[in-house]
């Protein structure tokens, strides 16, 4: 399933907040994140619909298996990525920046060779 960017932050977002808290709202999102209430309810009802989340009557946002799948890809992605620019030198905070970019536009092939190429050298 092809999600936009903002999807995936937020679905990112949801995984990471899991490990810390099981329950997690969309006001813990909008918190989480610094975006607004509006901005996060409308991604809720949208990740809801495309079935990558589900909302419990009392408001607790848990991911289906296919959300936790993209979500999970997300973050191993970045966190490759940001190993890897530090790695080359970077400093932390700029390569996690780029790597939240990058880790939504690469392509999986080129982000596999990557990893390839990272564990050959």
């Amino acid at each position: 399933m092809k999600i936009q960017e903002s999807g995936q932050m937020y679905l990112e977002s949801i995984f990471l907040m899991k490990k810390k808290n099981v329950n997690v709202r969309s006001i813990d999102i909008a918190l989480f994140t610094g975006y607004s209430k509006p901005s996060v309810s409308r991604a809720v009802g949208l990740l809801k619909n495309a079935r990558l989340i589900t909302v419990s009557p009392e408001g607790y946002i848990n991911l289906t298996v296919e959300g936790e799948k993209i979500a999970s890809e997300m973050y191993e992605r970045h966190t490759f990525l940001t190993d890897l620019f530090i790695k080359m030198g970077v400093a932390e905070e700029i390569a996690s920046q780029d790597a939240g970019k990058i880790e939504h536009v690469i392509s999986d092939t080129t982000f596999q060779a990557l990893k390839k190429f990272a564990s050959d050298i």
